[in-house]
């Protein structure tokens, strides 16, 4: 199976199965004698995990990542770092239901008409859960990159959205909820939403914005393979996402050229910000700021029709523990895959600049 490693310098190789033994990754390119809170890195995967709060699903994982190489004494050595997240809490026979059959809006029926054969139980390699590897990874390149900052939040589910810009949100209160959500208004209706949501036994898309500060002048490739595109790919690589914009995105299709321009100040600021941040494809130093569109999860704990493996359609009702809404657990994993990115033309910078 290709397709299983990211970034170029910075690169991530992932392996496992929902309810394999463990999921892994190798992280290769990670330069040597970074000194790594390990404390942070947990951290970050407790912010994924499952069964942190009433509104995500209930499987119970502790998510202890266990770094088998590639660090000495605290520091990273300059080769491959590997390291395990072992499963301890799968319930396969909740999917032995859908053994002969292929849910609506999952990969049940590409894996099997792909590769002749996939692991129904959770998902296998298509299940969400090899994201963990990606938060591993990007906990790390977070710390490559210690003077950038990283901070995505939910903002918006279903209907529900943020009416601020995100220059009038405190960033340090995206943790205070469940939903992962700053605007503490808008949060409490965004969890009383999924709770009812979730009673329905159906489930509700969002999106997710993220903010990078302090980016340096200088990051990012022409042609193929711009800053805004590598973020894009990044975005889009992850379970459920849709949609990916920047700075004005969609909303930049219907202004004039008068309106949309960033003027300069004498500083080489701009006095706006609609390109995000991103000017041909290169990080102008200014705030690059993005919005992923998440779908609602696919499996509804209620009947709808399935197709069998013998081509009949038939009534199915979901079983299992799954997210109402993905959004509150996508949060880190946004950060992870931009920081992923980051890490990785930066280093590429390193190349032409050792200095920088």
């Amino acid at each position: 199976m290709a397709g299983n490693s990211f970034g170029t310098l910075f690169k991530l190789t992932t392996f496992g199965e929902s309810h394999g033994a463990a999921l892994g990754g190798i992280i290769d390119g990670c330069p040597a004698g970074i000194q790594l809170n390990l404390k942070a890195i947990q951290a970050e995967m407790q912010r994924r995990k499952p069964g942190q709060s009433s509104i995500v699903t209930q499987r119970k994982e502790e998510d202890e990542v266990q770094f088998l190489s590639g660090i000495f004494e605290g520091k990273t050595t300059g080769t491959p770092i590997g390291f395990i997240i072992p499963n301890t809490n799968q319930k396969s026979d909740d999917y032995s239901h859908i053994k002969d059959s292929y849910r609506p809006s999952h990969a049940d029926y590409v894996y099997e008409k792909k590769y002749g054969i996939r692991d129904y139980r959770g998902g296998g390699r298509s299940s969400a859960r090899e994201t963990a590897c990606r938060v591993v990874a990007g906990a790390i390149a977070k710390q490559v990159l210690s003077d950038i900052k990283i901070n995505a939040f939910v903002s918006s589910v279903g209907e529900l959205f943020i009416d601020k810009p995100y220059q009038a949100l405190d960033f340090s209160l995206t943790e205070s909820n469940a939903v992962r959500c700053p605007d503490l208004a808008t949060a409490e209706k965004m969890e009383n939403y999924i709770k009812e949501i979730r009673k329905e036994g159906d489930t509700v898309g969002g999106t997710i914005t993220c903010v990078l500060q302090n980016v340096p002048i200088g990051l990012g490739e022409p042609v193929f393979d711009k800053l805004h595109a590598e973020l894009g790919k990044a975005m889009l690589s992850i379970n459920a996402v849709k949609g990916f914009e920047f700075g004005s995105g969609f909303c930049g299709a219907r202004m004039k050229g008068s309106e949309h321009n960033d003027l300069y100040n004498e500083d080489g600021t701009t006095k706006t910000n609609l390109s995000g941040g991103i000017q041909g494809g290169i990080s102008n130093g200014m705030d690059i700021y993005f919005r992923v569109a998440f779908k609602p999860v696919a499996t509804l704990i209620q009947k709808q029709e399935v197709l069998t493996n013998e081509n009949t359609l038939v009534e199915q009702q979901g079983k299992g523990r799954h997210d109402p809404c993905v959004v509150p657990r996508a949060v880190p994993i946004v950060e992870a895959m931009a920081a992923l990115v980051l890490a990785d033309f930066y280093l590429l910078n390193k190349t032409y600049n050792p200095n920088y």
